[in-house]
């Protein structure tokens, strides 16, 4: 008897990769961020972030066990980049008690309510960061002085500085190494920069993500720049400052979130990094990139569906 032929569904050749691999791969990026917020903002940079995920993972295991009735796989790392990237978007002083609301709306909301990790269509750590600074704008917007994370002591950060206060921006040089005040891990665009090698060295994400976002803020405010000389409009403060290196490089790129397709992934990109900019120059916010990020989003089915290749065998009819 001849041999039957049998086909089985793709993929028909596994690369080793993992969803557990990729998620320990970006954690391991996020350590240079982290040992920055470290040293910035001393024991509370610790806190926050063991507090983020001790709450992203016990929300998600006591929901999936208790509510969904179903094997909790807290294990796989995704809830653990959720607390991560959650405590990077808040200030090291935030209550506890709001934190904990945060990543329970992260988790709760955002992931589980669509179906788990790959059914939902928001980063979570955006999204519980958007519903934080609506819901807590003060405590959202209240920042320690860096390096004396103290008694809640206030300062501007360098984009509210950037809006009202343009003489007092800090050098080019302390936001390229993020020695000044901000949210958790968005100071620092040295080791962001860091992250972005490692996970491109490791091929967990591809460059035309974040370099789209990237390319894009620096070409809208240079060309802004070049009509108008002025701080607001400066390429640079722009790319080393908020959380544009953050947001492009570690939540833009999720996996669930965003496009496909490499020529879906350079429109996402451009979006978002248009929104950014336009949040910035003429919004009420100072700070756009998470907005933008999650506006787009919502868009990602659009964007897959119109840069989807075309089926084999397909029928195209002119006209």
């Amino acid at each position: 008897m001849a041999q039957k032929l049998i086909v089985s569904p793709s993929p028909h050749v596994h690369s080793g990769d993992t969803i557990q691999k990729n998620m320990y791969n970006v954690l391991i990026a996020l350590i240079p961020a982290f040992l920055v917020a470290l040293y910035v903002f001393r024991l509370e940079a610790f806190i926050i972030t063991a507090c983020a995920v001790l709450f992203c993972v016990g929300f998600e295991y006591l929901i999936v066990k208790y509510i969904l009735k179903k094997t909790p796989s807290v294990t796989d790392g995704s809830a653990i980049i959720t607390g991560v990237l959650l405590a990077f978007n808040v200030p090291s002083n935030l209550p506890l008690w709001i934190l904990a609301i945060g990543c329970l709306f992260a988790i709760g909301v955002v992931k589980l309510s669509f179906g788990g990790l790959g059914n939902n269509i928001f980063n979570p750590a955006i999204a519980g960061r958007i519903f934080l600074l609506i819901s807590f704008p003060a405590q959202m917007t209240t920042w320690p002085v860096a390096a004396t994370a103290v008694d809640a002591v206030s300062s501007a950060t360098v984009l509210g500085n950037l809006q009202y206060n343009p003489d007092a921006l800090p050098s080019l040089q302390a936001m390229f190494l993020g020695i000044e005040g901000g949210s958790l891990g968005e100071m620092s665009a040295l080791a962001l920069l860091l992250g972005l090698v490692y996970m491109l060295w490791k091929k967990t994400i591809t460059w035309h993500i974040p370099v789209s976002i990237l390319a894009t803020v620096a070409l809208f405010t240079g060309i802004l720049y070049l009509f108008n000389p002025q701080p607001l409009y400066h390429p640079l403060i722009h790319l080393f400052s908020g959380g544009l290196m953050l947001g492009a490089i570690f939540m833009a790129t999720d996996y669930v979130t965003s496009p496909m397709t490499k020529k879906g992934m350079l429109i996402y990109g451009a979006g978002i990094g248009i929104i950014t900019v336009a949040i910035r120059l003429w919004g009420a916010y100072p700070e756009g990139v998470s907005f933008a990020i999650l506006l787009m989003n919502a868009l990602t089915p659009l964007i897959n569906t119109y840069s989807s290749p075309k089926r084999f065998g397909e029928i195209v009819k002119n006209g």
